[in-house]
């Protein structure tokens, strides 16, 4: 493309006209409007463009620094600093950080169940203060997972046998019951019950909220299943049995 800078005027008895500098150069950006590429600052973004939220930046077609930041974060068993996000996400450490401080504050606004904490030099998800009745509950009371038939056996053994430890109900089933055992007294069906005297082994028995469950208002109305089981003064010292 070529400009003619000397521009002769229409009558040929005028002397040349000269354009300004400052013209020519408008001449040119119209000349190229459109064609040349925008001048990209250090943030990556366009000079002159609004850059979008950090935390709304797409990572390369892939989800976003928000949604990468919650998924990493749902997963963890620790708190994680912002430079191990930072590199996973590919993306600046400074973003990453005011990515967390704006999902931890909108968390807070909006009065979610959750909460987003910096503790112990990292972040993790909590569950809201407000909600802690409800969790609570839920971890009490609430599971619904049925009980294996390894801890049913246990479970019986201690009814019918109680109060027992641990030993004597491993030689009932003929495997190691510790696993079970914690398993039911989490659960709320067993406690503790004292010791033993001759070992000074925990004793074992039922809760009321196994009779609740069972529909029971005593030991005395469980089904007449005790004779069927061993008699435990032929098992002690047997406690080697297969753990099958």
């Amino acid at each position: 493309m070529s400009i003619d800078i000397d521009r002769p005027t229409e009558s040929s008895e005028s002397a040349p006209e000269f354009v300004t500098v400052a013209e020519v150069v408008e001449e040119i950006d119209d000349a190229v409007e459109g064609t040349a590429p925008e001048t990209v600052g250090e943030d990556g973004y366009e000079t002159g463009d609004s850059a979008t939220d950090l935390d709304d930046a797409p990572l390369g077609g892939g989800p976003t620094l928000r949604a990468a930041i919650e998924a990493v974060l749902l997963v963890v068993d620790t708190p994680v600093d912002a430079t191990t996000l930072a590199q996973v996400c590919e993306r600046p450490l400074a973003e990453v950080e005011a990515c967390l401080e704006t999902l931890a504050a909108e968390y807070a606004e909006e009065g979610r169940g959750i909460a987003l904490r910096e503790v112990a030099g990292g972040w993790r998800f909590y569950t809201r203060e407000e909600c802690a009745t409800v969790v609570e509950r839920f971890v009490r009371d609430g599971q619904q997972a049925r009980l294996t038939q390894a801890a049913l056996e246990t479970l019986a053994v201690v009814a019918y046998r109680q109060p027992v430890n641990r030993a004597r109900v491993s030689a009932v089933r003929g495997v190691n019951v510790d696993g079970v055992m914690r398993t039911l007294l989490s659960r709320g069906l067993v406690e503790e019950a004292g010791t033993e005297h001759e070992s000074g082994a925990i004793l074992y028995r039922t809760t009321n909220l196994f009779l609740e469950r069972l529909g029971l208002n005593d030991l005395s109305e469980l089904p007449e299943l005790a004779p069927l089981l061993p008699e435990l003064s032929s098992l002690e010292g047997d406690l080697d049995l297969p753990s099958s």
